[in-house]
């Protein structure tokens, strides 16, 4: 065998392996089931002191399972919304892309509404919106 059929042989071999490798990673985990969603445990909570936090719209906060955004200026109720961090497809954390004005996770990209619908799967299931109130300068989120 010459080198240059050699090379050309082996680089085909490798390319292949690669090409599987990257399709094995991006479907279920090694044991063949998927990765468990972590939601907040019931009386989980957030709170935000809307004087010193999430003053500007975009602005996130995380914390217990959660992931609070200000969605608009004033400190009215409609100017937040507060869903699960965990993606509902293999429970990555979520972010919020504010020139899209929606939540993306970044290791499947499925993409939800900021009421927590899904926009893009792979995720089928919606995200848990919570409640939200504000006393004052405080806003809590309890789930």
């Amino acid at each position: 065998m010459e080198r240059e059929e050699f090379l050309s042989k082996f680089g085909l071999g490798l390319a292949a392996v690669c090409v599987g490798g990257c399709f094995a990673a991006c479907g279920k985990s090694d044991s063949g089931t998927p990765t468990p969603i972590v939601t907040p445990p019931a009386g989980a909570k957030l709170t935000a002191n809307l004087d010193t936090e999430l003053t500007t719209i975009g602005e996130t906060k995380t914390g217990n399972g959660i992931i609070l955004v200000r969605l608009a200026a004033g400190n009215d109720l409609n100017s937040f919304t507060a869903v699960q961090r965990a993606c509902t497809h293999e429970g990555a954390n979520i972010n919020y892309n504010v020139a899209q004005g929606k939540f993306i996770c970044p290791s499947h990209f499925s993409e939800f509404s900021t009421t927590g619908a899904v926009l893009q799967s792979p995720a089928l299931t919606s995200l848990r919106k919570y409640t939200i109130a504000i006393s004052g300068s405080t806003l809590t989120v309890t789930v």
